[in-house]
């Protein structure tokens, strides 16, 4: 089993700029307003990653009773997921499952 390190920390998104607040009930590991990530983490939470890259959301899957977002890394390359966090832009999870039909 993986290794999880909560670290739920704000932060200003390297792609839309704008400023994400700690989630407050898991790590937060995404923009809720553009839905990228950083490519910081191996096991989830420990900001252990050099490659630091933007991780672009590029598609949706259901995932128990919520849903995770599909990422690749625009440095690296490598495909990720994060699970859907309860702040996200609903608008954007609709556009991203739109561009995989």
């Amino acid at each position: 089993m993986k290794a999880f390190y909560e670290k739920d920390e704000g932060f200003i998104c390297e792609h839309c700029g704008k400023e994400v607040s700690p989630l407050g009930y898991t790590s937060r590991d995404h923009c809720p307003f553009c839905l990228y990530s950083k490519h910081v983490d191996i096991y989830p939470g420990d900001r252990e990653n050099t490659c630091k890259g933007l991780l672009k959301p590029i598609g949706i899957e259901k995932y128990k009773d919520t849903y995770k977002i599909l990422y690749q890394c625009i440095s690296c390359k490598e495909e990720h997921k994060n699970i859907m966090a309860k702040d996200d832009d609903y608008n954007q999870i609709l556009e991203i499952s739109k561009n995989m039909e």
